[in-house]
């Protein structure tokens, strides 16, 4: 699907409850009373035609879709709730590759982002508050996007997986991935602020 067309079409879902829509789409929200955490994702590929897969390269071929939580503070207003996984750390693959040719790269050179309302953990309620369009083109952000990758790379090399920590990286860190603190595998994260920019609030 070209991005203008899933645009169009993302765009029509705005204030529409994600919740009853996954339950109509078929969707698990929840399961053994153990929430799907990748449940809204999920409801807005069914939404445009994607089959559920889990590949590394961008979901719709030339551009990614990424379905990111945001809450109501207090007194600040929305904001987003937390860190976006933009793709899995391959230790070889990154140490083999440049960011130009990296799965981070593909993932954020051209993305699509559905913001939703976290209503609560119950999830009673996902309603859609904007869809926007980001390509990474933007000199300064490409500039310290490569510089955390790069960053990432140069320590695989030299201290090795285990020593990637979360406190690394301006835009983009590399954290922990999966259930539990024992958890060994590691993605690309985009900060909150990053994604904050990225969908402009």
């Amino acid at each position: 699907m070209e991005k203008s067309e899933a645009l169009k079409q993302l765009n029509a879902l705005v204030g529409t409850d994600l919740r009853p829509l996954a339950d109509n789409l078929r969707i698990t929200v929840w399961k053994n009373e153990k929430i799907n955490k990748g449940w809204a994702g999920h409801t807005v590929e069914r939404y445009l035609g994607l089959a559920l897969n889990s590949s590394r390269s961008p979901n719709f071929g030339s551009w990614e879709l990424k379905v990111i939580p945001l809450v109501q503070g207090p007194k600040s207003g929305l904001r987003v709730k937390e860190t976006m996984a933009i793709t899995m750390i391959d230790e070889e693959e990154v140490k083999a590759k440049p960011f130009e040719e990296s799965h981070l790269y593909a993932k954020l050179r051209k993305i699509v982002v559905v913001a939703r309302i976290f209503q609560d953990k119950k999830e009673t309620s996902a309603v859609v508050y904007s869809v926007g369009s980001f390509d990474l083109d933007d000199p300064g952000i490409f500039e310290s996007v490569k510089e955390d990758y790069e960053c990432v790379r140069n320590m695989l090399k030299t201290s090795g997986f285990k020593c990637l920590t979360g406190k690394m990286g301006a835009l983009v860190q590399p954290r922990t991935k999966g259930a539990g603190h024992g958890s060994t595998s590691r993605a690309f994260y985009a900060r909150t602020q990053f994604v904050a920019k990225i969908i402009g609030l």
